[in-house]
């Protein structure tokens, strides 16, 4: 979580570094209750369509037991496997901090979690959204490499102010990225993971484009922050994924600056097109339909 415009630092009762006790034995059962409710809808739904990274993280981490997750509890299992670690934070933080945080391999999560009338719809991500959606893929080896990679090249962004650019990889990639695989596409992104209808949206619906993942088209493709996606951009492999974004973005930044958006739904005939969609869904106005991004 990020976001820009904060000028007062951490609010009362958070470090320098933004993070706070997750106070889980203050957690009411009601809560507990929310969090076994949207585990148990999106475990049921997921067995083949999110990738198998994130079903070997789910299984290695036990997020159901008794409702949300203890971060000490997941931190022990998770350091041992990849070296990362979940703390706990007050909601969106700023972008340096964030970029601090993945640059040392903790994954700052909110530990609020939504209202039961909520379960489809929220706009501020939850603890769901951030540990269920995140974390299991930072089980990984190598999709954990990734996100370590990608908070030391937001300092650099940071630095050069093209923080716009690297922002929609994150977004097409880390929130809302599809993989091929054998048996054919499969979710990654902790956006569409978390989010009951969009696990559905992003693999089944005709409105969505579904365009072969490419760096620089990546970074020139803005995207919607309220409703399902327009495009969803498709890596190989999670290796493939590491490899193509493990370089000097300088250059590629000096590109970009002279370059213009594209437009969020065209299609371009540099693309590897996977599917193209009728857009009927954006075009009739869409609704809220993602839970958390």
């Amino acid at each position: 979580m990020s976001a820009d415009g904060f000028s007062s630092g951490p609010p009362p009762g958070a470090a320098a570094d933004w993070t706070i006790d997750q106070g889980w034995e203050s957690y009411a059962q009601a809560e507990h209750d929310v969090w076994m409710t949207l585990y148990e809808r999106q475990t049921a739904l997921l067995p083949g369509r999110a990738c198998d990274a994130f079903l070997r993280g789910l299984d290695a981490l036990d997020l159901h037991r008794s409702g949300i997750p203890d971060f000490k509890r997941i931190n022990e299992e998770l350091q041992r496997l990849t070296g990362w670690s979940v703390v706990a934070v007050p909601g969106l933080v700023p972008d340096d901090v964030f970029f601090d945080h993945l640059a040392n391999r903790r994954f700052p999560a909110g530990q609020f979690i939504r209202k039961p009338h909520e379960l489809d719809y929220l706009q501020e991500p939850d603890v769901f959204h951030d540990v269920f959606g995140h974390v299991p893929m930072l089980t990984d080896p190598t999709f954990a490499d990734y996100m370590q990679a990608y908070g030391r090249g937001g300092q650099r962004a940071l630095e050069l102010g093209r923080l716009a650019n690297l922002a929609r990889l994150y977004w097409y990639t880390v929130e809302f990225g599809l993989m091929e695989t054998p048996e054919g596409l499969r979710i990654y992104g902790a956006g569409i993971v978390s989010s009951h209808a969009e696990s559905i949206f992003a693999l089944d619906a005709p409105s969505p484009n579904r365009i072969g993942f490419d760096l620089e088209r990546v970074m020139r493709t803005p995207y919607r922050i309220d409703d399902f996606q327009q495009v969803y951009f498709v890596i190989p492999s999670i290796q493939t994924l590491q490899e193509v974004t493990l370089r000097d973005f300088g250059p590629l930044y000096d590109r970009l600056a002279g370059a213009s958006d594209l437009g969020i739904a065209e299609i371009t005939g540099a693309d590897r097109v996977i599917t193209i969609g009728t857009q009927a869904y954006a075009k009739t106005g869409g609704r809220l339909a993602s839970a958390g991004g």
